[in-house]
């Protein structure tokens, strides 16, 4: 996900787009190392650790099917992507299906192409 963004900047900037914050289920030390691993920079992206799972679930967004809590795996977050605009979410995306609840194999719905896409749209109808 995180290089789709990092070769989607342009477009991104050209939408209006001036931050994508990646977050997820894990501390600052983690989230750190891993925009350092993937090169994030001085990118339009920021990534940010929820350590106690608080804003995934304030967003409904906690994964609650079986089958990671049985491999150890708590408290872990669906594969989601928002447009919010000051503050305000304009649009949620979520990649999960039935066989496939964290969105892992199929995540099409949360990477750059269909967010602009909604984005594109909701600026069209905004007019």
């Amino acid at each position: 996900m995180i290089p789709q963004y990092l070769e989607n900047q342009g477009a991104l900037r050209k939408a209006g787009i001036k931050k994508v914050i990646v977050y997820c289920v894990n501390d600052a030390a983690v989230m750190q190392a891993w925009g350092k691993d993937q090169k994030v920079g001085l990118s339009l992206l920021q990534l940010m650790g929820d350590p106690a799972g608080d804003l995934t679930k304030a967003l409904d967004m906690e994964l609650t099917a079986e089958g990671p809590a049985e491999k150890g795996i708590i408290g872990r977050c669906k594969r989601h992507a928002i447009y919010a605009v000051d503050g305000e979410i304009k649009a949620i995306n979520i990649a999960e299906s039935e066989d496939d609840p964290a969105g892992d194999k199929h995540p099409e719905d949360t990477l750059p192409d269909a967010m602009l896409e909604v984005i594109r749209k909701i600026k069209e109808e905004e007019k």
